[in-house]
């Protein structure tokens, strides 16, 4: 389970971020996943939940959100959404499209409290 090594891996982040700051503790962390990055988010969650210690009774969130494939038509240069490789250009009906996005795994704030 990789997961454990990225949830490791944003909270190490967010802390660094937060002792910034003198006295600041880390309130939560958002991360943009690709349904295609092979990320779990569940599975995530879950570590997030046992690697986080709770400063001062509360410990810090983690805001998931999941970000579709997107691709661009080769042909028409029309972007779309798509839920399998190979889909339709939904504009022209070629499958020639390239990735444009969905399998990013990106940090994208940290949010901490002075």
């Amino acid at each position: 389970m990789h997961e454990v090594g990225i949830a490791s891996e944003i909270l190490r982040v967010g802390q660094i971020e937060a002792a910034r700051r003198p006295g600041a503790r880390l309130i939560a962390v958002s991360v943009r996943i690709g349904v295609l990055a092979g990320v779990d988010s569940d599975a995530l969650r879950f570590a997030w939940e046992v690697l986080s210690q709770p400063t001062e009774g509360v410990a810090p969130r983690l805001d998931i959100e999941v970000v579709p494939r997107r691709n661009r038509c080769e042909v028409c240069s029309m972007e779309f959404f798509s839920d399998m490789l190979g889909e339709d250009c939904p504009a022209c009906s070629s499958r020639n499209s390239r990735l444009l996005g969905g399998d990013e795994l990106q940090l994208a704030s940290v949010e901490v409290e002075e």
